[in-house]
């Protein structure tokens, strides 16, 4: 049985083993504090959840080891086409594949996705890049829109690797809303994920329970991020109407103030959920974590400003032996800066994802 690590991993082991028994942990499910995951120490002055967020967002990033991508289309439904910017090995089919996701109105580019790529690619791993629907400048290839819960289309995507590819060894991360939907990529999709083809699954700061989420995004010290989302929102309906005239009705747009507002006229009605709250609660991947049975590892902050940390104490959680659960003091939002050395960037839930897949990949070196 897999070690766990529930709830905070810089608990004191008092704490710990008083959770422990009264949750009715037997030993064998002990809380592991030297398993490198209560390693994180902030970069020097990141020490606050904003400070870490919006530094690491709007810091420039180079990876000059990383080698161009090659671009490559997945059709992963009839209305629906997907780009991805993928990096080979040689010989492809003898190296694991690391799939990544990215967060809400994010894209291939973002620069942890650039940089798991970097320390993936280093490691030998193929990596894939994977834009969401319509994102990363593809609102033409999609008829439709994405939602937070469309683990289908990852799950197209592994499908075609393995089945036209041969990789049979697939590695998912997937950051914030993209770790939601690797989560539900492992939950709703069999023991093994599509085609038996997963590995292991990280989510880093994921938004397992999305209405508790856009909760926290709508408090008043969290402005910045609700209005930068609806800004992006706001822009790729009006290109999304542009590529596709007529299909889409945009008088609803200029009364979107909040991401609820934008899920509320938009996504849950093209989607046919109810409304937003159906929608945050059918798209959940914590619906979902007790039917997880592939490794997992959770990565998350006690100071992330809108992914409150109580989501990955729930019962479907913290029950399941497959998953471990690892939230740190400090980190922000997909931020995790800690002091750089000279062969280490400082990024790092990007080299515990690495690790990670290549821990629960039994055919790579260890």
């Amino acid at each position: 049985m897999r070690t766990q690590v529930f709830g905070s991993v810089h608990r004191s082991t008092v704490d710990q083993m008083a959770y422990q028994a009264k949750s009715g942990l037997d030993d064998s499910r002990r809380l592991n504090p030297h398993n490198g995951l209560d390693q994180f120490i902030p970069a020097p002055g990141l020490d606050g959840g904003h400070r870490m967020t919006l530094y690491t967002w709007g810091r420039p990033r180079y990876f000059p080891r990383l080698p161009p991508p090659q671009i490559r289309y997945f059709d992963v439904a009839t209305d629906a086409r997907v780009l991805a910017h993928c990096h080979w090995q040689p010989n492809p089919r003898q190296h694991p594949t690391l799939l990544v996701l990215h967060g809400l109105e994010g894209s291939s580019t973002a620069h942890y996705m650039r940089g798991l790529a970097d320390k993936g690619y280093a490691r030998n791993f193929n990596v894939v890049l994977l834009n969401q629907r319509n994102c990363g400048g593809t609102e033409h290839l999609s008829e439709g829109l994405y939602h937070s819960g469309l683990s289908s289309d990852p799950a197209a995507v592994i499908q075609e690797l393995v089945e036209l590819d041969g990789l049979t060894r697939v590695a998912v991360v997937g950051y914030s809303l993209g770790g939601n939907i690797a989560l539900r990529l492992a939950g709703a999709h069999g023991p093994r994920g599509p085609a038996d083809a997963i590995i292991g699954v990280c989510a880093i700061s994921p938004t397992i329970d999305l209405a508790l989420c856009v909760d926290a995004l709508e408090r008043p010290w969290n402005l910045i991020y609700e209005l930068n989302f609806v800004r992006n929102l706001r822009g790729r309906m009006r290109r999304k109407a542009r590529a596709l005239p007529g299909r889409f009705d945009l008088g609803r747009l200029a009364g979107v103030r909040t991401v609820r507002g934008f899920d509320e006229a938009f996504t849950a009605p093209h989607h046919g959920f109810r409304d937003a709250n159906d929608y945050y609660y059918q798209a959940s991947s914590l619906r979902v974590a007790n039917a997880i049975e592939l490794p997992t590892l959770i990565v998350s902050a006690e100071d992330d400003p809108f992914v409150p940390p109580e989501q990955f104490h729930a019962p479907a959680v913290i029950a399941n032996p497959a998953i471990t659960v690892a939230v740190t003091r400090h980190g922000g939002h997909c931020g995790f800066l800690t002091r750089a050395t000279t062969d280490f960037d400082g990024y790092w839930a990007e080299r515990i994802a690495i690790e990670f897949a290549q821990r629960h990949d039994t055919q790579s070196p260890q």
